[in-house]
Order: C-alpha cells, then structure tokens, then sequence
C-alpha cells in the first residue's frame, strides 16, 4: 500500500493507536479500491442508500442538509481520514439523511461493508474503534441540534467565538472559515450573522479585523 494512503488512514479513527505497519498488514487482508472525485462533483445525495464504507485519502468534502425551500445548513467538513457516513454503514434504514458534494478533488478508499466487519473481526482494536466513531457521532448531533434548534442568532454568534477561543487558546482568534461558510454552518443568513458581529463589536465585546476576532469583554458575549 502506498505510504501516503497508509498516512491518511492512520489519522483515521477506527485505525487510532494502530502504526501504519500494523494498518498495511490487515489492509493487506481486505479487498478496497481507490477511487477518485473531481472538484465540486456529487458524492452523494440525500436519500441514496449508503452502500460503501469509504475513508477520504485525500481532498475535502461538505455534507449538507437542504430543506423543501432550498434553504441548507452545513452539517460537518470531511478530510483526509475520515470515514464518510459510519452510523449508516451497517444501518436497517441506509438513506443518506445529508447531500455530499466535494470541495476538492479527492481520493477515497471504498470497501465493501463486509470487508469493513472482516477487519474488525480481525482486530478488537478496530471494533472499539469504530464503537467510540459511533459514540462521538451521537456527541456530535446531540451538541449540533441543540446549536441549531434551541440557541438564538446571537447566541450561535457568541459560542462561536469563544469556543474557537477555547480550542486556539488565544482572546484573538482567527476564523478558517468564509462568512457564508459559518452562516450556512449554523443555518442562519449572512446579513443575520454580520450584524450580529457589528452589533457586539458596537458594545466593546470584540473587535474585528477581517477573520480576526478579538474578545475584549467576555462578560458582554453571554
């Protein structure tokens, strides 16, 4: 196997604690392929069933939720190592609940489920694994629901901030993401969320400086 796909699936989860000599070794006892995606191209789309477990080598993918007006909310990012769907996997109802389009070209490895069983038939380590995948999956929605159902615009706004502030470890954070991006994340428009930014940095909360956000009164975001 080629080291840079063994690199990516090292960074996968159902492979976390693995070397990648382990990793060739009981991938060398599966059969997978490697396919490849172009730029902007349909993975998937909601509804399809869900008939591969795939695990991204290379690009990134955006998965989406599209309401009956065409109105969208980012779900989640995909990159290099992870896998693509795992609840749906080995699920009775395997419609894709999200549309998946790449925002780069990509290269995935593709197996089939039954192989997916073979390896962690083979080691426990993958079957624990990928129960922890599932587990932080639930995590995951549970918060994200949450954020989307229950929280205001500007409430969205402010765990934004200081939740990237929490994880860069600095009161002056640095957004990776286009406005549209993190509007589309939290399912709210772009003008929603830039007033609200103009709207705390009029109160001495912030200031912003294009993707930079300092926090300069916490007290002011809750």
């Amino acid at each position: 196997m080629d080291r840079y796909i063994l690199e990516a699936l090292a960074h996968c989860p159902i492979f976390h604690g693995m070397d990648t000599e382990d990793i060739d070794l009981l991938m060398g006892q599966v059969s997978y392929r490697v396919i490849t995606f172009g730029k902007n191209d349909i993975f998937a789309l909601a509804g399809m069933p869900c008939k591969y477990a795939d695990i991204i080598i290379r690009g990134e993918m955006s998965a989406r939720m599209v309401g009956l007006s065409g109105k969208y909310v980012e779900v989640s990012r995909l990159q290099s190592g992870n896998i693509v769907a795992p609840a749906f996997i080995f699920a009775k109802d395997r419609a894709m609940p999200v549309s998946v389009e790449t925002e780069t070209d990509m290269e995935i490895l593709r197996m089939m489920p039954k192989e997916l069983t073979r390896l962690m038939d083979m080691d426990d380590r993958v079957r624990t694994n990928f129960i922890v995948t599932l587990s932080n999956i639930n995590v995951f929605l549970t918060h994200k629901m949450r954020m989307l159902s229950l929280l205001t615009v500007r409430e969205k706004v402010a765990f934004l901030i200081l939740d990237t502030a929490t994880k860069q470890k600095s009161e002056t954070i640095h957004l990776d993401k286009s406005r549209q991006e993190i509007a589309d994340t939290f399912g709210i428009q772009k003008f929603s969320l830039m007033r609200c930014l103009s709207e705390f940095a009029e109160s001495g909360a912030i200031s912003v400086e294009g993707k930079n956000i300092t926090i300069l009164d916490r007290r002011k975001l809750k």
